[in-house]
């Protein structure tokens, strides 16, 4: 695969994967964390809202939580990551899936962040001017310090939660969420990384991590510095497998051959005044391309964990499947169980 394909690949990848009234708190009694604090939350059922604010960022952070049917008693915690549009857009955990639907009978918090795009979720070494202005904020992402450090305090301070966490995301986030366990390997119970690619500092890998942050008009020298800076490597799942917590650990990927979700059968491809075939084909073409790289990255993760002897780790490598909603709604279905018991539930 060469760049100018994947550079194409992945511009369309980006489109297809990112696709009441306030009760201000006082921060003081709602962090446990000094300067990060809860600034408002609005409930609507069981969804809130909250704005939260990030010292390390410098700025107030917009989160979504699916709390529980039955609030009189602690819930432990599920951190839910998008895609490369950080839930800043339609395509969203909510929006594409039956998450809520699926949640909502369960008894654990379900706390989505409805920003972080083209970010790999990970602190940038300095602020960026492109993700600035193409995303109206202030260029700041110390977003592994905010989930891991900041944002756990103020939400188990805001719900009485049981203080136990797991963690879930998707493409993008798919990498994020296996380096943010490594970051931080005593927050989290367990980890589910859907069609993400965990080689960011290999060739292939560092390209498509490349063109993520490029397609929000990023730059990763401001992220991890030049190409041979070491911090590619600090981040890369695959050359840090060692580091990986003894936690469990759910891996998916599709080999980008077409399945049960690429068909015209597939709600999802039905979108007001656009043609449906073209969708799918679409879905079929780019998002199979970017799959079956996903599925090459979590082979060789898997051959590497194996050779460590990590048997904390579950693969699935479906033999079809392309980079879409559909499976990723099965993956969450599949792997809640581990994270369910995981969490003590």
């Amino acid at each position: 695969m060469n760049n100018e394909m994947l550079r194409v690949i992945m511009s369309t990848a980006c489109a297809l994967a990112i696709a009441s009234t306030p009760v201000f708190i006082d921060g003081a009694q709602a962090s446990a964390t000094p300067g990060a604090r809860l600034v408002s939350q609005t409930a609507s059922g069981q969804v809130t809202e909250l704005e939260v604010y990030s010292p390390a960022m410098d700025r107030t952070i917009s989160l979504r939580v699916l709390r529980p049917t039955d609030t009189s008693r602690p819930a432990p915690t599920l951190y839910l990551l998008n895609g490369a549009g950080g839930g800043e857009d339609a395509a969203n955990w909510q929006g594409q899936t039956d998450a809520d639907g699926f949640f909502a009978d369960k008894h654990v918090n379900v706390v989505t962040p409805m920003e972080g795009a083209f970010s790999y979720y990970t602190d940038w070494q300095r602020p960026d001017e492109g993700l600035a202005k193409n995303l109206e904020n202030n260029g700041n992402n110390m977003w592994t310090t905010f989930l891991t450090q900041e944002l756990p305090p103020v939400i188990d301070a805001a719900f009485d939660t049981t203080g136990e966490n797991s963690l879930a995301g998707i493409s993008m986030a798919g990498t994020s969420v296996l380096d943010l366990a490594i970051q931080a390997p005593d927050l989290y119970r367990s980890v589910s990384a859907y069609s993400g690619c965990a080689m960011t500092s290999d060739p292939i890998g560092k390209a498509f991590v490349s063109l993520v942050v490029r397609m929000g008009g990023g730059n990763t020298e401001n992220m991890w510095g030049p190409d041979n800076d070491a911090t590619w490597r600090e981040h890369d799942p695959y050359v840090q497998a060692h580091r990986l917590p003894n936690i469990p650990i759910y891996i998916s990927a599709g080999t980008g051959l077409p399945g049960p979700h690429d068909t015209l059968t597939n709600p999802r491809v039905h979108i007001n005044g656009k043609n449906p075939s073209n969708i799918l084909t679409n879905q079929m073409l780019v998002g199979g391309g970017i799959e079956a790289a996903t599925a090459y990255c979590t082979a060789s993760l898997a051959h590497r964990t194996r050779e460590l002897g990590r048997t904390n780790i579950t693969y699935n490598i479906r033999p079809t499947g392309t980079h879409s909603w559909g499976y990723w709604e099965d993956d969450l279905h599949t792997s809640w169980p581990m994270m369910a018991t995981a969490l003590g539930i």
